[in-house]
């Protein structure tokens, strides 16, 4: 699952944890390091102030001898004292001369000993060339630690008589309790910090994601064709408000731009159809002019045949004015919004009713049940399929075989009405226009047909779409919810 995919909620929540564990890890890693130097610290020190001790009590020893003062002698000056040393330090202690030779040591000497009879050349170096005149070895032997330190035991007069050699066993077992102990007691503090870890990252996840989900609702539910409600969101932090605020802003001038926009459009729309109702009246009052200017040109009170001709001229002017009154009729009934009248119907039988009005034999109506229920204006319904068969009948004019088809079927709760030709098929170029309120330049029907269909059928929250092949024909297709 990649990170990217997660939610916000999700990642602050994962990240929260992460950081909570990243750093206990690190506290963890810290106190054993530090506890690890502490222990090192500590054996070195130790090993200095048992040093410093051992050399007192040396040096007290050879300030009370009877024995000369000489390295050689070194053997009987502490004959005795060497071991009570030894055991009050709990210490063990080993002399060398100054050449590296084994002197006395308060360790019984065995053949198979492990204790060392000469010195390494490195650490006479060392103990003669330092400043302090010491030098500290560590080593292991049978798997354990040991510090040993050198250093010069001396005379009277400060001038060093032998070597001091003491080995040091680091035991860390107190230490390594005490260690324990700190981690278990640690590790149950982690338990605890991590799940309050857990709760506070799932409230401040949860809290910090509230309001940018409230804004991804609001924004996601934005339309320019409606009214859009503004963002209210109390007690944010301030870059959620400044966001709450451009929102706000945008929608204020979303909703100007629409109006702004919707009044262009309507006008524009007006202005196109002025455009086309004046060109189709220009069209009738043509020949109403050279009707009215021929009769008065050729008017003959005396004339035999003046009633006969009185007779025409009146019918083709009838003619135009009825032409005139179909061109403002459909205006009319465009500009009109049809009114909602729910009314239950069998669609099937109201389908089956608008097509009798036409007389055209290759008109074929089909239905998938005899029966289908849903709540529409029947006139407005009439009007639908009225107006989609009048297009199909202009569309197959020039078909040798004309046919056409209407279907009514229903599915998921939807009615569903389809009228398909066989005709020459719309062009791509007007595909995108065909559902414009504008005016056809066929010599008959306005062309506010499909206009008006598509707005009956979205004001009963339905749709229409139609699908075309040149010279294969078309199909429009209605979709109405029953209900």
């Amino acid at each position: 699952m990649k990170l990217k995919s997660l939610s916000l909620r999700t990642r602050i929540f994962i990240a929260m944890i992460l950081l909570v564990l990243v750093a206990s890890i690190i506290i963890a890693l810290v106190a054993i390091y530090q506890y690890n130097e502490e222990t090192k610290d500590y054996h070195k020190q130790r090993l200095q102030r048992k040093e410093r001790a051992i050399q007192r009590h040396l040096g007290n020893v050879i300030k009370e001898t009877s024995y000369p003062v000489l390295t050689e002698k070194i053997p009987l000056i502490f004959k005795d004292e060497l071991n009570k040393i030894a055991d009050i330090h709990s210490l063990q202690i080993n002399l060398y001369d100054l050449e590296g030779t084994l002197l006395k040591s308060s360790k019984a000497i065995l053949a198979q000993d492990t204790l060392h009879h000469c010195l390494r050349a490195e650490i006479l170096n060392a103990v003669s060339n330092t400043a302090d005149h010491r030098f500290v070895d560590k080593h292991e032997e049978n798997g354990e630690a040991y510090l040993s330190s050198y250093t010069y035991i001396t005379d009277r007069k400060f001038k060093p008589l032998a070597i001091l050699n003491l080995p040091y066993l680091e035991r860390d077992d107190f230490l390594a309790r005490e260690l324990n102990e700190f981690l278990t007691r640690l590790s149950f503090v982690y338990l605890f910090v991590l799940i309050m870890a857990i709760v506070i990252s799932f409230w401040l996840s949860r809290y910090i994601t509230k309001s940018l989900k409230a804004i991804s609702d609001k924004i996601n539910a934005t339309r320019l064709e409606k009214r859009n409600e503004k963002i209210v969101i109390d007690d944010t932090s301030e870059e959620i408000s400044t966001l709450v605020n451009s929102y706000n802003s945008m929608i204020d001038e979303l909703e100007e731009s629409a109006v702004k926009l919707a009044t262009s459009e309507r006008e524009q729309a007006w202005r196109e159809m002025a455009k086309q109702v004046a060109h189709e009246i220009k069209n009738p009052l043509t020949p109403m002019r050279l009707t009215v200017q021929n009769f008065q040109r050729k008017f003959d009170p005396k004339d035999s045949t003046i009633i006969s001709k009185v007779d025409e001229y009146s019918k083709t002017l009838i003619q135009q004015i009825d032409t005139m009154s179909s061109i403002a009729s459909a205006f009319s009934t465009f500009a009109k919004m049809p009114a909602q009248q729910n009314e239950t119907l069998n669609v099937v039988n109201i389908v089956k009713l608008a097509l009798d009005i036409f007389n055209e034999e290759y008109i074929i109506f089909t239905r998938d049940a005899e029966e289908i229920i849903a709540k529409f204006d029947r006139t407005q319904l009439i009007r639908v399929v009225t107006n989609l068969v009048k297009n199909a009948i202009q569309a197959i004019s020039k078909i040798d075989t004309p046919q056409i088809i209407v279907h009514v079927s229903e599915l998921d709760n939807n009615v569903i009405i389809t009228v398909t030709d066989n005709g020459s098929g719309v062009p791509e170029e007007n595909k995108d226009k065909v559902f414009e309120p504008k005016f056809t330049t066929k010599s008959s029907g306005m062309g506010l047909g499909l206009a008006m269909v598509k707005n009956i059928v979205e004001t009963y929250n339905g749709s229409i779409s139609f699908e075309s092949q040149k010279d294969k024909g078309t199909m429009f297709k209605v979709v109405f919810p029953k209900a």
